[in-house]
Formats: C-alpha cells, sequence, structure tokens
C-alpha cells in the first residue's frame, strides 16, 4: 500500500492544478489557476518560485528551453530564468466565454488539450490537436476536458470530461495523430466526486484526482474497476503527477475550500506528496 500522503508544500493555492515533473531541472511545475500563477517547486530545497501570469493559466508543458502554458486564449512559451511569456500564435477557436484547460503531448511532441467555458454547463468545448501545422479541433460536444494521458504502449489515449463523471479511451495512432474507437473506460458513482485531471502508471493503471472526493483514486482502464486510492484531508483533490528520479513520487494539487467549509479544512489548497511502490510513465515534451 503506498504511504500516507504529507504535505510538500504550505502554499495554499486558490486552484491548484497541472502538477509536471521535469527530470533535467528536477522541479515540479505546477499551476495556480484562479491565482493566475505558474509554479517551480524544487523538492531538494523546498523553494518554491512562482510566475505572475496575466490571465489564468489551463496547464503547462515541458518544452526545449523552456516551458510551454496554456493561458486562458493562446500558447505561449516561458523562460524559466527571466519570466518573460512569447506568445506562439496558436489558440482555440472559440472566442470570449471560454479558456484553454488540462493538456499533455504524445510520444510525437504534439500538445492535446481542451476548453472549457467560463460557465462550465453546457457541452460546448473542444479537445485540439496542436502541432507545427497549426491547431486542429478533434472533439466537439465537451463541457470540462480535463485529464489526458496515454497507456505505458502509447496505443490508447484517455480523456476527462469531468461532469460525465468517465474517463473515456480512444485506440490512438502516434504516427498520424488521430484517434478512433471511442470506448467507456471508468465511471465514477456520485458519492466519489468529479474525476479531474490523470496520471498513468507503469503498470497501466490511471490515478485519478477527484474533486469532491477527498481522493485520488486508482483505476483499471481494461475493466473500469476501482482499485485502491489515497485519501486527502482536502474534498477537492484536482490532479497528481509521477515525480522524482525513479517516478515514483507521487504530488497531488488541491483546491481551496469554500469559506464555509474552510474551518474544517485547514490544508486545502496545499501541495501534497506520497511514496508510491509503482512508478509513473514519462511525460513527453512540445515539439513545437
Amino acid at each position: 500500500m503506498p504511504s500516507v500522503p504529507t504535505v510538500a508544500l504550505a502554499h495554499p493555492a486558490r486552484l491548484g492544478e497541472g502538477p509536471l515533473w521535469s527530470p533535467r531541472e528536477r522541479r515540479l511545475w505546477w499551476i495556480d489557476i484562479r491565482g493566475r500563477a505558474v509554479h517551480a517547486y524544487d523538492p531538494a530545497t523546498g523553494n518554491d518560485r512562482c510566475y505572475p501570469m496575466p490571465s489564468e493559466p489551463g496547464m503547462v508543458a515541458l518544452r526545449s528551453g523552456g516551458l510551454l502554458v496554456a493561458l486562458r486564449d493562446g500558447l505561449h512559451a516561458l523562460d524559466p530564468q527571466s519570466g518573460a511569456l512569447n506568445p506562439l500564435g496558436l489558440t482555440h477557436q472559440h472566442g470570449t466565454g471560454f479558456r484553454f484547460n488540462d493538456g499533455a503531448c504524445d510520444a510525437a511532441g504534439r500538445l492535446w488539450v481542451g476548453t472549457l467555458s467560463d460557465a462550465e454547463r453546457e457541452p460546448l468545448a473542444h479537445l485540439y490537436c496542436i502541432d507545427a501545422g497549426g491547431c486542429r479541433r478533434v472533439l466537439d460536444g465537451l463541457t470540462v476536458s480535463n485529464g489526458i494521458g496515454w497507456s505505458p504502449d502509447g496505443a490508447t489515449m484517455y480523456l476527462i470530461d469531468s461532469p460525465t463523471r468517465r474517463v473515456d479511451a480512444f485506440t490512438f495512432d502516434c504516427a498520424t495523430g488521430t484517434i478512433a474507437q471511442h470506448r467507456t473506460a471508468v465511471v465514477f458513482p456520485t458519492e466519489l466526486g468529479f474525476p479531474d485531471g490523470l496520471a498513468v502508471d507503469a503498470e497501466g493503471m490511471i490515478w485519478v484526482g477527484m474533486w469532491g472526493g477527498w481522493r485520488v483514486q486508482r483505476c483499471d482502464p481494461a475493466n473500469g474497476r476501482l482499485l485502491e486510492h489515497l485519501a486527502l484531508p482536502v474534498e477537492r483533490v484536482s490532479a497528481c503527477a509521477f515525480a522524482g528520479d525513479d517516478l515514483r513520487d507521487l504530488y497531488i494539487t488541491t483546491v481551496e475550500a469554500e469559506p464555509a467549509q474552510l474551518s474544517g479544512q485547514p490544508l486545502a489548497g496545499f501541495l501534497f506528496k506520497t511514496r508510491l511502490e509503482v512508478a509513473g510513465v514519462v511525460k513527453h515534451a512540445f515539439a513545437g
């Protein structure tokens, strides 16, 4: 069984999300969406550097020489040394009232990133694939596009649209950057809240942050079974990522509590960490 999650960083995020391990820097990148900031956490020293953003960051990805940040209406390159942001000229096709949300890169360096509307109620959002050829719309009819990941062999892509309370799976062709043969992989009961961000381990199991569920849930996408879970003292658990030299440290982002619930959740918004027996899979960098 994994160890009990403990506080790694007592910095209360308004909406902690998007943890991402950088092996080169040995840093954990994470974002505070409502706080409009990108953070770089150093596990060796406990230092956390904050990079203020001009709008809400939805996700970050590794990139040669720096970092890719998906802000509300476009992709930007972030220089970790200076903190400078440079727009890449790539945006979604919605206009106002929508923003980029969660995303990840495939083994070929394409970015797969979804959107959501500010209302988060109607299925008006999309999933995009972004590469050197530009921004291609892949899926319509999403409401809150969230966790994206791939099986260890890269043959299956996973996607969460949070209000559906499920993880969907698609066959994935990395050579062409196409998805097909949609199926439902995991369905979560109402009492576990809403699935948010996900991470895939080396055994092919999926770890999902459960918004409203007080946990990270491990699942088997082959048969939909809910396996072990990590209990947290925070109701809104948003995302998780494998980190460390052996990818066996799991970092978990959380979200601030509502004012009426804050007294019962003093650790809401903190960054947590636990040690696992299973390792994660390598996260790929953006090639653009």
